[in-house]
């Protein structure tokens, strides 16, 4: 039974892994990148909603899974052999610690920020909230982006390790 527990928390930790690591590439190489093309009031306006629109189930059974269930997955791991697998685990647990610093510290208090900035009807200056926020929550993203797949990468090859000690 131990060994059907290691392999389900281990193939979600992928999963969710994965799904939190395509979700930050997809803002670093889609979202932001059509949302630099438009006027100011359109970015404020979006990006308001978007960080409203995201705090939804779906979304945290992803964020919060990763961390869940890579921490899992370990935690099962320690108590048997593997074939390795364990320090892929705990690496994917320590870029994922990253992602949620580097979200806790410095992307959610921007998207507060943005979201403080009041009602569109009621911003004066929409250059100045925008220049306030974009800069630095794309570079902080791109880092949320690239630690996340590191992560992912680490749970892949986990996953493999783990097949082939079965």
């Amino acid at each position: 039974m131990l060994a059907l527990f290691r392999t389900v928390t281990l193939i979600a930790s992928v999963l969710t892994m994965g799904l939190s690591a395509g979700l930050f590439y997809a803002f670093s190489c889609s979202v932001m990148l059509g949302l630099n093309q438009a006027d100011d009031r359109t970015f404020v306006v979006a990006m308001q909603r978007i960080n409203v629109a995201i705090l939804n189930p779906w979304f945290m059974l992803s964020y919060l899974g990763a961390i869940v269930f890579t921490i899992l997955a370990g935690i099962l791991r320690i108590a048997g052999s593997g074939g390795g697998v364990l320090p892929w685990i705990i690496a994917a647990a320590v870029l994922y610690a990253v992602v949620l610093g580097v979200t806790g510290g410095i992307n959610v208090p921007l998207n507060n920020q943005l979201l403080a900035a009041g009602d569109p009807g009621a911003i004066t200056d929409f250059a100045a909230v925008r220049a306030a926020f974009e800069t630095t929550w794309n570079r902080w993203n791109l880092v949320r982006a690239v630690a996340s797949t590191a992560a992912f990468g680490c749970l892949t090859w986990a996953l493999v390790l783990h097949g082939r000690a079965s």
